[in-house]
Order: C-alpha cells, then structure tokens, then sequence
C-alpha cells in the first residue's frame, strides 16, 4: 500500500491512477489530519508526502513520522516546486528518501517508488560488513555501532553500505550522488554532503570515520 498525500485532487487522483496501473494499492489524502488518521489503522510500504499542504505542511508531518517508532522506518518521498531549495534540504536532512521536483511525470514518480521500495526489500542472502566498530548486514538491512543498533534512512544505509563495502577508498560526491540517487536525480551535490552530515551524527563515535577529503568527496576508514 501507497499513500498518497496530496491536497490538489487532480494531481491526487493521477497519482492514485497511475499507481494502480503499475499494479500498486494506492490511497490518497488531502491533509496531514487524514494521512495521521489512516496510519492509526495501517502502516504503509511508502508515503508519496506534498510540503504545501493546507493546515500542517509536509515537513511538520515527515518530523512526526520520524519521531514516532511505530512509523519512523515508512519510506518517505517528499514532493515540492523546484524553487523550494530550503524545503528539499530539510526534508532531506530529517529522513526523507528521496525527493521529487514539481511539476513531475508519472514515469518519474514511478521510478522513483520502485528504486525506494527496492532499497526497502532486505536481500534474501547477504553479507555482513565491518569496519571498526561498525558492523552492517545486507540481508537484514540493519547497522549496529559498537553492538547497538542504529536507525538509518534509507539513502543513509545506502551511503554507508557504498563506504563499507571499499573502505579507505574515496568517493567523489558526483559518484555519491550518481550511485545512491542516480542519475536523473534533480538535485546537486549538496545533497550528499546533507546526508553525509545526518550520517555521521547517527553513527556517533563512528561518525569520525566518515571523512573529508578537501577538494574531493569523502572515505570511510576506521581510527585507532
């Protein structure tokens, strides 16, 4: 199941379509008030979230999803004009998944969906990764610092799970970007440099091992 925030009906209603001919269940809502009413009753594979909503705005409402446990994992694509820099950092930088510019096409909306929710799907067989303290599985799709578990986003695993798999390598921000968000992603690179910041405060002692290479990108390697 899809949810669908919206609060321009057509829009909605294409929305909803759209999905449902790519075989996806899909509900929409025209406001904060009825998204927060459905999710008392179920709990959705991803919510497709509009910022300029009547009433609360998407970002109060992506700051409640993230706070609350029961909610905090629901993948999250928030949805804005392109002139609203602040607001797709923000959303960003507080959990969001990904990010659609407006006006967008159903094509797009769609690739963006199925890239999020198989990000989403832990693999069947997977590996675990360590470096230092940090320890991350494929399989389960779960990171632990020092034995503890953490919650990442995910774009934030998707980052890490790249460092981890080469650590001591460095990563341009252009091969950040192009790998984690591809390469019809509408924004710059300012974006890795958000999440790069969201994931090493989530990582806490680990979070020096993310590091910057001035006039580059960034390496992950584990300190003594």
């Amino acid at each position: 199941m899809i949810f669908c925030v919206e609060d321009d009906n057509s829009a909605r209603d294409l929305m909803i379509y759209t999905l449902a001919a790519s075989s996806f269940e899909a509900e929409g809502f025209s406001d904060g008030k009825a998204l927060f009413e459905a999710l008392d009753k179920r709990i959705p594979s991803l919510i497709l979230l509009d910022v300029m909503l009547p009433g609360e705005d998407g970002i109060s409402i992506l700051k409640k999803l993230r706070s609350k446990p029961a909610w905090a994992d629901i993948p999250v694509i928030i949805a804005s004009a392109k002139s609203t820099e602040y607001d797709k950092v923000i959303g960003l930088d507080l959990g969001a998944d990904d990010y659609l510019a407006k006006p967008f096409g159903m094509m797009e909306m769609l690739s963006r969906v199925k890239a999020v929710l198989r990000r989403a799907k832990p693999e069947k067989n997977g590996k675990i990764l360590e470096v230092g303290k940090l320890s991350l599985s494929t399989a389960e799709h779960t990171v632990a610092v020092a034995g503890e578990r953490i919650r990442l986003t995910l774009k934030e695993y998707d980052l890490l799970e790249k460092f981890m798999a080469e650590p001591c390598r460095v990563f341009t921000r252009e091969q950040l970007l192009l790998s984690v968000w591809g390469d019809d992603f509408p924004g710059g690179t300012r974006t890795v440099d958000v999440h790069i910041g969201t994931l090493r405060t989530k990582l806490g002692e680990c979070g020096e091992y993310i590091e910057t290479v001035r006039g580059i990108g960034y390496r992950l390697e584990a300190k003594q």
